[in-house]
């Protein structure tokens, strides 16, 4: 005796997906056997109980089919991967035990379920491929049909800032890259789930025919991918995933986009940390970044496109300069302003619509939804005799108002259509004939069941009895017991309840055939009738996500220009050279939280006369938040957002570098020192004159005359040899000699009130250094007791004398290299003697990820 035949079934189809938990189609449940009954009762939280497998108890635990979803979920946050087996064919014709087949497999990057993926972020399924110094990139998205390439060496842009940038929940890699010793410090640092892949063992040619053939790929993008063979394999890695786990053509990929990401501003994954772009770092929540700032977005698609252009502000000042006007024209002009945002608000997540319906999830509420939402597109196109400037006459007139979709749709679809597509009732009356002749036949079937029960009342005297139905038994009479003696001899007994008898009559029975055979046949025709209007809706996807592109857009520009109002931003001037000038500039997130009213401050920085402000002062008197507020402004500035200043002149940046605060990493068993250090490295390494460098606190992780001579050491090296924009907030005041010997530096710091005993921080910028740290006083604030305040107070008046003698120590140091150096008057050059340079280029270029700390001493 062996196992049961739907058992043996089950083991069969469980050999093909065994890295897969196998939801198995059994009515109205998916069940799970043996070990993925166990491992799945456990993190769902359901019951784990048996059932006769035929030579022994087979473990099973199951879920309802149509709440299958969030089961999902749970097990892809705990890293598995799930099979869905159907049922292939009915039960009630099959002949012996069911057909069943697995239709998908669902895994972190291919989800589609609206209810599991977050509206406001795309889901990305990424794939790369690394040879000797380059590597190759490609993701998408299957919820939007976002899909693009790119490749880069690593010198040039580094993988791990661009697997960061874009978050990707699931991350395909050859099997063979186990041995990349770089890809595999990288991954450590990501949090995406990591599928390795058997190496695909084709040919560039075979590679491209096979995209070629699955993307219509044009000729020019075709040449450029031939450049680009990692790439090629990405993108290849990826849509062979596609085939394998979703069992069908996905109508909606229908481009594929080829990127560089040196055509944007560089930001590396620490400098996103560091500012705060998209999420905080403390709750990791959007409240309390820049981006829960900027979104007054009023669809899901416009939310995405606002947290991309973030995550990739543009290099390109033409481009940037249509942003600015269009949001320009939007702040001036209220009219046009409220009536387009009044159009858009009604639309709803095209892009994903268009992949529920490329998938074939898509329901009659889905292509209602789409529908409403094009019917949307016609108020915007009327706006454009109200628009002046180009960009957004473009966008608008580009917008296809799609009106033989809307037609087809305000036709065919009910007003009101349940979520299943196989219940019928989501055919219009007048759309199908046939349609109408069935649904004409049910109707009048049932409305002799309405009128039998009155009937049947006046004929049998039983007042109370009453005409039912249900799957199991169809229509039936019901009579009460104490009413049974009045039952008719034509009425057959066909269900005892406690309380009640249920009959059915011949009359019944007929009719019941009749109005359920019309019935049955109409839900089939309405479906079939369904499958053929989404696939006329899926042939035009490409057009459907042309326009959803715009409306995005549109709603992006509309929500950078609410802000600009909401907050009295202005529009910055962008000049080619790198210079940053801000007038009363704002932090724009600290402005939003703070209590009290926030201090601005000016910022001017232009190579070669002004390249490194050095702002010296206490804790808590808001040096970082003035130096971050550069970087922030800089970023808006560059997505094509006013800014919050009265003035701003905002020199293009190639790169923004945000060293600011650190903490140990014990992921990588690095101290808090090595991590500043790791991040000077990288400043060091890639910043050019053309980017701007944000330092705070550099030194510190070290003993105080270490520290000082690195932050003097990069400082010097940023004047003179990179000549980045920079800030640098510190509490070394040595440092504030710089500005004697080279007149690019200049000396900030924050502003303090002392009357008496009570010190106020006044958090505004101004020319000088500061003289004190006012760290005791900090210290008391927070509550330490007196005796140790009395202490401090007497060792601080010991050490400031030892101060003066360290700051007269590095006058001297400074001479001495200069006459080392052959003099000159610093203008020139660092007086610094080449070694200390040599030291640094050779520090500059360290591997820092590579090097033990014994090997770098």
């Amino acid at each position: 005796m062996g196992y049961t035949p739907m058992i043996q079934q089950y083991l069969q189809i469980k050999e093909q997906y065994q890295d897969c938990i196998l939801f198995f189609r059994l009515g109205d449940f998916y069940e799970m056997f043996f070990e993925d009954a166990i491992t799945a009762s456990a993190i769902l939280d359901i019951a784990l109980t048996s059932r006769d497998g035929g030579i022994e108890k087979v473990p099973m635990c199951g879920i309802p089919y149509h709440a299958y979803e969030s089961y999902v979920a749970k097990l892809l946050a705990h890293g598995y991967k799930v099979a869905i087996c159907e049922q292939m064919e009915d039960p009630a014709l099959a002949k012996g035990i069911v057909r069943r087949e697995v239709i998908r497999v669902i895994t972190p990057g291919t989800v589609m379920d609206e209810k599991v993926l977050l509206e406001k972020a795309n889901n990305y399924l990424a794939a790369v491929v690394t040879e000797q110094n380059s590597w190759g990139l490609a993701y998408i998205d299957i919820s939007t049909g976002e899909f693009c390439v790119t490749q880069c060496t690593h010198q040039d842009v580094s993988l791990l800032d661009e697997l960061i940038r874009l978050k990707p929940a699931e991350l395909i890699i050859p099997e063979a890259l186990k041995q990349d010793g770089y890809l595999l410090e990288t991954l450590k640092q990501i949090k995406s789930y990591l599928n390795w892949r058997p190496v695909a063992h084709r040919g560039l040619g075979s590679i491209m025919q096979f995209l070629e053939k699955e993307l219509s790929l044009a000729e020019d993008l075709a040449g450029q991918l031939y450049k680009w063979p990692l790439a090629c394999q990405a993108a290849y890695y990826i849509l062979e995933f596609l085939q394998e786990t979703q069992k069908q053509k996905l109508g909606h990929l229908t481009e594929l986009k080829v990127y560089r990401p040196k055509n944007y501003m560089l930001i590396d994954a620490a400098t996103r940390r560091n500012l705060e772009l998209t999420e905080n770092m403390q709750t990791k929540s959007v409240r309390g970044s820049l981006l829960g700032v900027l979104d007054e977005t009023v669809t899901a698609m416009g939310a995405r496109k606002l947290k991309h252009w973030l995550e990739a502000p543009l290099l390109d000042k033409n481009l940037i300069q249509a942003r600015l006007d269009a949001v320009e024209e939007l702040v001036e002009n209220a009219l046009l302003r409220e009536s387009l945002r009044k159009a858009i608000k009604g639309i709803y997540d095209l892009e994903r619509l268009v992949g529920r319906v490329a998938y074939g999830s898509a329901n009659a509420r889905d292509l209602l939804a789409l529908k409403q939402s094009i019917g949307r597109l016609p108020q915007i196109a009327a706006l454009i005799d109200w628009v002046q400037t180009r960009h957004l006459r473009l966008l608008i007139g580009g917008l296809d108002l799609l009106a033989d979709i809307f037609t087809l749709l305000d036709r065919s679809i009910a007003e009101d259509p349940p979520a299943s597509v196989r219940e019928g009732n989501i055919i219009k009356t007048g759309f199908h004939a046939e349609v109408d002749r069935l649904r004409e036949a049910a109707r009048h079937g049932k409305q002799w069941i309405a009128e039998l029960e009155a009937k049947e009342r006046e004929r049998t005297g039983i007042r109370s009895l009453k005409v039912g139905f249900n799957k199991v038994f169809g229509y039936y009479l019901e009579v009460t017991k104490p009413n049974l003696h009045m039952v008719p001899q034509d009425y057959h007994r066909k269900q005892t309840l406690a309380n009640a008898e249920r009959f059915i009559t011949a009359e019944l029975k007929e009719k019941e055939n009749l109005i359920l055979g019309a019935e049955e046949k109409l839900n089939k025709l309405e479906y079939e009738i369904f499958t053929e209007i989404r696939g006329e809706i899926e042939r035009n996807a490409g057009r459907l996500q042309k326009s959803a592109n715009i409306v995005a857009e549109l709603d992006v520009l509309l929500s950078l220009a609410i802000v600009a109002i909401q907050n009295d931003y202005c529009k910055p001037e962008l000049v080619d050279h790198p210079k940053l000038e801000l007038i009363e500039a704002r932090h724009p997130v600290v402005e939003k939280l703070a209590e009290d009213r926030f201090v601005a401050n000016d910022c001017y920085l232009e190579p070669p006369a002004c390249i490194l402000n050095i702002i010296t002062g206490p804790n808590m008197a808001g040096k970082s938040t003035y130096i971050r507020t550069a970087a922030l402004i800089t970023i808006m500035a560059q997505i094509g957002s006013f800014v919050p200043a009265r003035k701003a002149v905002v020199g293009i940046a190639d790169r923004i570098f945000a060293r600011v605060g650190a903490s140990d990493d014990l992921s990588t068993g690095r101290s808090t020192f090595m991590v500043e250090m790791n991040e000077v490295a990288n400043i060091l390494q890639h910043a050019t004159e053309r980017s701007l460098v944000i330092l705070d606190e550099v030194g510190r992780g070290t003993s105080t005359f270490d520290g000082i001579s690195i932050a003097w050491a990069v400082s010097e090296y940023l004047l003179t040899r990179i000549k980045a924009r920079t800030l640098f907030a510190t509490h070394y005041h040595e440092l504030t000699l710089l500005q004697e010997e080279f007149p690019a530096a200049h000396n900030f710091c924050m502003a303090v009130k002392e009357e008496g005993s009570k010190v106020t921080f006044l958090r505004k910028v101004v020319p000088g250094a500061a003289d004190r740290s006012y760290g005791i006083h900090v210290a008391e604030l927070a509550g330490l007791p007196q005796q140790v305040i009395q202490r401090a107070h007497h060792l601080l008046a010991a050490l400031e004398e030892r101060k003066r003698e360290v700051k007269e120590t590095v006058r001297e140091v400074t001479s001495l290299a200069a006459q080392q150096a052959g003099g000159g008057n610093g203008s020139n050059g660092s007086r610094w003697p080449e070694e200390v340079h040599g030291f640094l280029e050779r520090f500059r270029k360290l591997d820092m990820d590579g090097t033990s700390p014994i090997e770098a001493w």
